[in-house]
């Protein structure tokens, strides 16, 4: 079986940020600690090198493989800020689709910039996710 490469690292979380080059993503990144801590109340930390993710649950698939992975999470990459708030769930897309200016993988949503979206949108969709990931997985934090 292959070894999870998002692992919780000790990093430090704000040295991060700090890190970043663009100064718009370090603001974006500070607000959006605020409002993951405020709704999820848990302290960031790190995950693998570049994601910060809130709380923790484990997983297990049919197929066999498990792990554990941050509840909300977020990762300033280069092209844009990658949002891990969003549980693939079909009966949350509605609210998704509210959300502003935004691109969307399989369950990852990409944001250039916090100004280009709502952030009580936002808020509302992190409450489906913590409320999804609470209901079919083991939470550990």
């Amino acid at each position: 079986m292959a070894k999870n490469k998002t692992v919780f690292t000790d990093e430090n979380v704000i040295e991060f940020i700090e890190n970043l080059e663009n100064d718009i993503k370090k603001k974006d990144s500070f607000q959006l600690i605020d409002l993951m801590r405020e709704i999820i109340k848990c302290e960031p930390k790190m995950w693998g090198p570049s994601i910060i993710g809130f709380g923790e649950y484990h997983y297990k698939y049919a197929s066999g493989h498990e792990g554990n992975a941050p509840v909300l999470g977020f990762s300033p990459r280069k092209a844009a800020i990658s949002l891990y708030v969003f549980s693939g769930a079909d009966e949350h897309l509605e609210t998704v689709e509210k959300l502003g200016k935004f691109t969307m993988g399989k369950s990852c949503i990409y944001v250039k910039k916090m100004i280009d979206i709502d952030t009580n949108v936002l808020n509302e969709l992190m409450q489906q996710s913590i409320d999804f990931v609470s209901e079919k997985y083991q939470r550990i934090s």
